[in-house]
């Protein structure tokens, strides 16, 4: 009886601690990655967007300003502003070719 009851009590997850966290990043190398925030993955984008090495997208600004009315740093009302502002400007965005990364040289053994 009491192992039954236990295989149908659901089960809480466990909240992880900073150094647990940690931890765990240390353990798995390459574990950061798989767990990469869209949210870091979108400012990724908006700095390499801004330096003309990438396209910015609608997806990337909702995924910004969701981030923001979360937290509090901006209300609901000002974040439809900004995103109905952001999906204007990339509708009327004229497409520009996305410059490529320099190559490095490769130092020459003479």
């Amino acid at each position: 009886m009491y192992l039954a009851a236990t295989l149908t009590a659901p089960v809480m997850p466990a909240e992880l601690g900073g150094s647990q966290i940690s931890s765990l990043l240390e353990a798995l190398p390459g574990i950061a990655s798989v767990l990469r925030s869209p949210v870091a993955d979108a400012l990724i984008k908006a700095m390499r967007s801004a330096a003309g090495l990438a396209d910015f997208t609608p997806e990337d600004a909702e995924e910004l300003v969701r981030y923001a009315v979360r937290r509090g740093l901006i209300g609901p009302d000002e974040g439809d502003r900004v995103l109905a502002e952001v999906q204007e400007g990339l509708r009327k965005k004229k497409p520009v070719a996305v410059k490529k990364a320099p190559a490095k040289k490769k130092k020459s053994h003479r």
